[in-house]
């Protein structure tokens, strides 16, 4: 069993912002609690600190047990990964070094099969077994099988892109619930599972003995797995000792708690400064008020440096102004479209105005839908990039004057990087700094926008995306799991711009809450038919018809 332990924790941002103040919490043997807050509060940083990524500027951590980690972004290997390079970022370090050892000595026999190479490749042979390497490929077998089917020898040396986000996920989570650390620090690892998996990770984090720390804002995975609620915002850090379904009256009583001690303090602090300065007039006559009145001076200098109760936090306020533009009134035509390897042919049309939402498991080809659609326009929208063409047979085509707008699921922007949110907004939209700031106050990024992209929180990265497509003036939306790194509230403020929105939206999700909002639901499923259901299906056997 392990624990995790934060004393006094804090962080200045670069800018001078600082991102975590005093925090400290602790998370016992066998619990699994939650980390929540707002996109950019410092979840990230926090277990990133956690996992020894970046050292405390102040304060410490501690932990006991094997530590295993899932960062947020778990592709970010090097070009050309395999599968076993995956796993083994969930590998102890001892056990990375030796199989890069072991990599370069097979390589050195490649090139030379001598005596020497020989010798070397049994050396590096003996430091993967004397790290645990048998073992390790033991674990990855029953990982791989339970992820992808298949044996850990037939897809050891597979193209790690070739995985869907979810089965990268899966798999990395399998590692980590299966393997010997007993600490898990998890960020967002609910993000591009399908339902299944989803209701998967929540009964195996019920099940588990092992103590995990995770980020998440999946409502529904949270009320299921997690025993308490850590929330990070306004640089201070407090815990709900009970389920998510009471987490947001819990969170009400607290800052209503922290009103009113301030309004307390408040009023004590007027009364402190008023009885001083009556007192000090009072003593310019009368000598014998002078005790009195230096009294009352040092209880005022004390009462002020003992400071004032914490300040509630400040509620985040969004406004996206999705906009769009009248179209066609067919605005998504597929005739007998096949997306090669993926699906069997299907014919479908949706219809200006319309909300649909496209569901199915892991690997059905919904996202290459979406780039499709994405890639036969006639025109995309302003900044937008170019999209790769994706294989297929049959016809797709878009309506007059619809201009799709692309939501990466990924948020791969190689076109952002190195870039700051407001350098982005001002060069792709013709916009000037004052009107930038402006818009990315709009959606809570005026703090970050001098940032680099990639040094982005994954939901500061997930808003400036759809900010930006509400610049481009996008009449199709292809929403790509665009909730999967949106805190709550941005998650709420986008429904909201998308029920105002004058245009037709596609969105791939998996999110169970963001689907219910939907007209219509299309239905990608594992046997490659496309189907359409009256209501959100993640049972399969519950499609009722087919298209």
């Amino acid at each position: 069993m392990g624990h995790v332990e934060v004393g006094h924790l804090s962080h200045t941002l670069p800018d001078g912002r600082v991102l975590l103040a005093d925090v400290s919490f602790r998370v016992g043997d066998g619990v699994t609690a939650a980390l929540v807050g707002p996109n950019g509060a410092g979840k990230t940083t926090l277990l990133r600190t956690i996992a020894g990524d970046l050292a405390p500027q102040e304060g410490s951590v501690a932990h006991s047990g094997g530590l295993g980690v899932m960062r947020q972004f778990i592709g970010n290997v090097r070009d050309g990964s395999s599968v076993q390079d995956l796993l083994l970022t969930t590998a102890p370090q001892r056990l990375r070094d030796a199989a890069a050892t072991l990599e370069a000595a097979e390589l050195a026999m490649i090139e030379k099969d001598d005596e020497p190479a020989q010798m070397r490749y049994a050396g590096a042979l003996a430091g993967w077994g004397d790290a645990g390497g048998y073992e390790a490929e033991v674990l990855w077998d029953a990982c791989t099988v339970a992820a992808l089917g298949v044996p850990f020898d037939r897809c050891r040396y597979r193209d790690v892109t070739t995985l869907s986000g979810g089965e990268q996920k899966r798999l990395v989570l399998e590692a980590l619930l299966r393997g010997p650390d007993e600490v898990l620090l998890l960020d967002e690892p609910d993000n591009y599972l399908d339902v299944p998996g989803k209701r998967w990770l929540e009964d195996r984090l019920r099940e588990t003995p092992k103590t995990v720390l995770l980020v998440s804002h999946d409502r529904e995975l949270l009320d299921r797995a997690a025993d308490r609620i850590v929330t990070v915002e306004a640089g201070t850090v407090w815990i709900h000792g009970g389920r998510f379904a009471t987490y947001a009256a819990a969170r009400r009583d607290r800052n209503e708690r922290l009103e009113e001690l301030r309004r307390r303090w408040d009023e004590e602090h007027a009364k402190l400064k008023q009885l001083v300065l009556m007192l000090k007039t009072k003593a310019t006559y009368n000598d014998g008020l002078a005790s009195r009145y230096q009294a009352a001076q040092t209880r005022l200098r004390k009462f002020e440096e003992a400071g004032p109760p914490e300040v509630p936090p400040r509620d985040q306020s969004l406004k996206m102004r999705l906009r769009g533009g009248r179209t066609g009134k067919r605005a998504v035509i597929c005739e007998d479209l096949e997306l090669t390897g993926l699906m069997r042919p299907f014919d479908a049309e949706f219809w200006y105005g319309e909300r649909i939402a496209v569901l199915g498991s892991n690997g059905s080809g919904k996202s290459h839908f979406l780039r499709l659609l994405a890639h036969v326009a006639e025109e995309l929208p302003r900044g937008a990039t170019p999209v790769e063409p994706v294989a297929h047979t049959g016809v797709a085509r878009l309506g007059a004057r619809v201009v799709p707008g692309l939501f990466a699921q990924t948020h791969a922007r190689p076109d952002l990087a190195g870039r700051t949110p407001c350098e982005i907004v001002m060069t792709e939209h013709a916009r000037l700094r004052n009107d930038a700031m402006n818009a990315l106050a709009r959606y809570e990024l005026q703090h970050c926008a001098e940032q680099p992209f990639e040094t982005l929180s994954g939901g500061q990265q997930a808003r400036l995306q759809i900010l930006l497509l509400e610049l481009g003036g996008a009449t199709l939306l292809l929403l790509d799991e665009p909730t999967d790194n949106l805190d709550l509230a941005s998650a709420e403020a986008l429904q909201e711009g998308l029920e105002s929105y004058e245009g037709t939206v596609v969105a791939v999700t998996h999110d169970r809450w963001f689907a219910r909002s939907f007209d219509r639901f299309v239905v990608f499923r594992s046997d490659g038919s496309v189907t359409e259901a009256p209501e959100p299906v993640w049972d399969e056997s519950r499609v009722v018809r087919q298209r």
